[in-house]
């Protein structure tokens, strides 16, 4: 199966079909039959390339569409010896690739399903197939590139869409606001992402993924501007997978519709940056020092944000957050080199963190658009199937064994152990109690308990349409069985998964022994496990009185996390606010200096034009006068010596002649 590189190219058949004619000539049906079909047939297409791949002998294809920027353009020869530089629009797929395409394309399709149930009664219908469409598109170019440039339009358009979904309902300031934010959030982190890109063309002469692991194998960098160029990619990485500082944009991505928040924040544009660094790999091993750092901040990230999340009352940003902290776990994996883990923890954590919001969108829907928590209560009986659900994705990414989150997260905090890194280690495992202490909050809050929201809102609780509950349920099972492609060899398994992105990632050897490894992973079972059982004592148990209690003895610690630790008051007060001002000011300042120059000028030109009106006047004027005054006078006198009279000429020549006599005498 070599028509890889057809695969983004239905969901962009679906942009134009439903852009262009969607919204005047097409009903609700085939609207949503054009996009949710674009998506399937990509996902049939990334399938067939899976297997294809599996039983090829090729570890990974390449297609050039066309040269984008021909070598004779450009010549950077000195900088990638004799070669031209050139770059084309060119797909690869091998490993990484296959994994990639087939979660944004899988779990993309039954989010599209999803959305035409939540979505119905919207009346921009065909606007937002268009930009879910558009949205992966986006993704599939960027994960399909076979150089940086090619993923680079995938990375901006996946921005792009973010912008248009998170701020889908414009006519609100705050959905507005978080498009805004999002968008120039992660403007920042692309700049730095520019800059790296900038110096491999600079000292490599080639954005090819290819030809830059072969670049570094021949130690054509050395470390020191291998570790510049990959600290500044990971900055892009930290604005699109929200991680600290460049995170706060995540959580105000809430304000979009629940299916653009499960698209966001399980399936494609947060995962750009674990892929990026995914794959290169190469660049980030051979640098180290770049690596250590993701590793740290991938475990700060995974912390910081869990203890947000421990006090948040929205349903949807604790499900946010809870998003920041699982992608800080995977840099975690990427940061040890256990890059086979990082990206099985994106596959399963697309599977159960897509199907926990989706769950939440349920609950939003039967409640009329409640979101807060301390507003719910008691609902495993009123939506049994919702509740079932949104239970098989809590208990996945808390960590119990048996479910996809098991493995993929043992995976990640056994590596960082193995590798002697016991900083990240210590912040991943304190991160899995928190999780599961939040996690099971949520679902006794929402669930559990005594009905807390109004009688009106109650009567009308009313369980999601099977459009809605269909996608949740196979979620449900990708959620139960999808570690069990990476069991280990510990538990009986082979990690197949490992193996297979083995061609493109390397393979991360673990040098533990059993008793070791049996002891990490009942550590870190045994901690999930005491954070759920905490979060029942808590919210089941004693009713809420001990968190109540909790926040008001510690009112500092707790005000620090139900303000976000006061960061986005920083951004906005210092940061924002500065910017702002030193905006005016130099507006100000701007302004008042282009009016003194403009009236400076008119001033000048007002003297300018009265000096040459003078100059005219007096000098021009005069002397053309004056020439003609001499010229009369001149011809007033001859004209009186002119007299015509002979005798009158006879005594001037008389006269002439004895002036010249004298004149001879005298000299």
């Amino acid at each position: 199966m070599n028509y890889f590189y057809l695969i983004p190219l239905f969901p962009l058949i679906g942009v134009l079909l439903n852009g262009l004619l969607g919204i005047k000539y097409f009903s609700r049906k085939v609207i949503h039959s054009i996009a949710v079909g674009a998506i399937g047939l990509s996902f049939l297409f990334s399938a067939a390339s899976f297997f294809s791949l599996l039983g090829s002998t090729e570890p990974y294809w390449v297609k050039t569409l066309f040269t984008w920027v021909p070598g004779n353009w450009v010549n950077l020869a000195d900088n990638i010896h004799g070669a031209s530089f050139q770059i084309d629009l060119a797909f690869r797929f091998d490993a990484l690739t296959a994994i990639m395409t087939l979660v944004v394309s899988g779990v993309g399709l039954l989010i599209h399903i999803y959305s035409i149930g939540y979505m119905h009664h919207d009346h921009s219908y065909a606007r937002f197939f268009t930009y879910l469409n558009l949205f992966t598109f986006a993704m599939l170019i960027l994960v399909l590139g076979a150089n940086l440039a090619v993923m680079f339009i995938g990375w901006e358009g996946v921005g792009l869409c973010s912008y248009l979904l998170i701020g889908f309902w414009f006519n609100k300031d705050s959905a507005a606001n978080a498009g805004k934010k999002a968008f120039i959030t992660n403007r920042i982190g692309d700049f730095g992402f520019l800059l790296g890109v900038g110096l491999l063309i600079f000292w490599l002469g080639t954005v090819d993924f290819e030809q830059i692991s072969n670049a570094v194998g021949q130690g054509l960098l050395t470390k020191e501007t291998a570790t510049l160029i990959a600290l500044l990619l990971f900055v892009g990485a930290t604005g699109k997978s929200a991680q600290i500082p460049l995170y706060t944009w995540l959580p105000d991505a809430m304000e979009g519709p629940t299916p653009v928040s499960a698209l966001i924040h399980a399936a494609t544009m947060v995962t750009a940056g674990v892929y990026m660094v995914a794959r290169l790999n190469v660049l980030f091993t051979f640098s180290g020092t770049a690596l250590t750092v993701v590793a740290i901040i991938g475990g700060l990230t995974a912390v910081y944000s869990a203890s947000i999340a421990l006090v948040q009352t929205d349903i949807k940003r604790v499900l946010a957050y809870s998003t920041i902290s699982q992608l800080g776990y995977m840099f975690l994996g990427l940061g040890v080199g256990a890059y086979a883990a990082g990206v099985f923890h994106l596959m399963t954590h697309a599977f159960f963190k897509s199907l926990l919001f989706l769950s939440a969108g349920s609950v939003i829907h039967a409640l009329g658009g409640e979101q807060d928590m301390r507003n719910m209560g008691g609902l495993r009986h009123r939506i049994p199937w919702t509740y079932k659900v949104f239970l098989v994705g809590t208990i996945a990414i808390a960590g119990v064994p048996g479910f996809s989150g098991f493995f993929s997260k043992d995976e990640i905090l056994a590596s960082a152990f193995a590798s002697g890194q016991y900083i990240p280690w210590i912040l991943g495992v304190i991160g899995a109690a928190m999780t599961a202490f939040y996690m099971f909050r949520l679902i006794f809050l929402t669930f559990f308990g005594k009905e807390r929201m109004s009688e009106e809102v109650s009567h009308h609780i009313h369980e999601s349409p099977a459009s809605m509950l269909t996608p949740l349920k196979i979620l449900a099972v990708l959620s139960i069985i999808g570690g069990f492609v990476g069991v280990p060899a510990i538990l009986g398994g082979s990690n197949r998964i490992g193996k297979f992105l083995g061609t493109v990632v390397g393979h991360h050897e673990m040098h533990l022994s059993h008793a070791t490894e049996w002891g990490l992973m009942i550590l870190s079972v045994g901690v999930g496990l005491l954070g759920i059982y905490l979060a029942y004592w808590m919210y089941v148990k004693k009713d809420g009185e001990p968190a109540a209690k909790i926040s008001e003895k510690c009112r500092l610690y707790y005000r620090l996390l139900v303000n976000k630790y006061f960061l986005d008051d920083f951004y906005n007060g210092v940061i924002v606010k500065g910017v702002t001002i030193l905006g005016e000011f130099l507006g100000r300042f701007d302004l008042g200096v282009i009016d003194g120059i403009v009236n400076g000028a008119s001033y000048l030109t007002r003297k300018i034009s009265s000096l040459s009106i003078w100059v005219d006047t007096n000098i021009v004027d005069g002397a053309v006068n004056g020439t003609a005054a001499i010229g009369s006078g001149l011809s007033k006198g001859l004209r009186r010596v002119q007299t015509g009279y002979l005798s009158n000429y006879a005594l001037g020549i008389v006269i002439g002649l004895f002036l010249v006599i004298a004149m001879i005498l005298i000299f």
